[in-house]
């Protein structure tokens, strides 16, 4: 089950609604009904969104959720699309909503782990398990010491590059 998110009593209530039932997988924005509801129009920057942004992302992050952004209106912009795809990335989202079929492969490009991410988690990894096998939970890459959240963050690179099938799982599947 999906929440849409399309008003200002929903954003405040954002936390709730994305802890209301185990059988929710996500909270999405629905930036056109959050617009009219306070308003204002959509611009091509999005800063009315920004909070709302935020707080969806922040709510679904708490719940173990995932956070689906809004869709991108002009079908013909590729371009657009790709960077509001990628700048709500930055911002913790875990999918964009779409209405279009042309839409899908651009975001899914977006999310999707490059080459670089891919061989760097690979690395992060099998450096801590190089570590753990010497008997030392530290480890440094490239000058930089290699913690819990940094492992996670690889981690979640690599289930992802397997998920959609970029890189082969551990049963040998690609």
């Amino acid at each position: 089950m999906l929440a849409a998110i399309e008003s200002a009593q929903g954003v405040l209530h954002a936390s709730e609604i994305a802890a209301c039932s185990t059988r929710l997988v996500g909270i999405a924005l629905g930036a056109e009904d959050f617009c009219a509801d306070l308003g204002v129009r959509r611009s091509t920057e999005g800063s009315e969104l920004q909070l709302a942004r935020q707080t969806i992302v922040l709510a679904a992050k708490a719940a173990g959720i995932d956070a689906f952004d809004t869709v991108f209106s002009n079908v013909a912009d590729e371009g657009g699309l790709v960077a509001e795809t990628t700048k709500i990335k930055a911002l913790g989202f875990t999918g964009k909503s779409v209405i279009h079929p042309r839409q899908i492969e651009p975001v899914h490009r977006v999310f999707a782990p490059t080459e670089e991410e891919i061989r760097q988690a690979q690395r992060l990894i099998t450096a801590l398990q190089e570590a753990e096998r010497r008997g030392s939970g530290v480890v440094a890459v490239d000058g930089k010491m290699i913690d819990r959240p940094v492992v996670l963050r690889a981690q979640r690179t690599l289930q992802l590059a397997e998920a959609m099938g970029i890189v082969e799982n551990k049963e040998g599947r690609s």
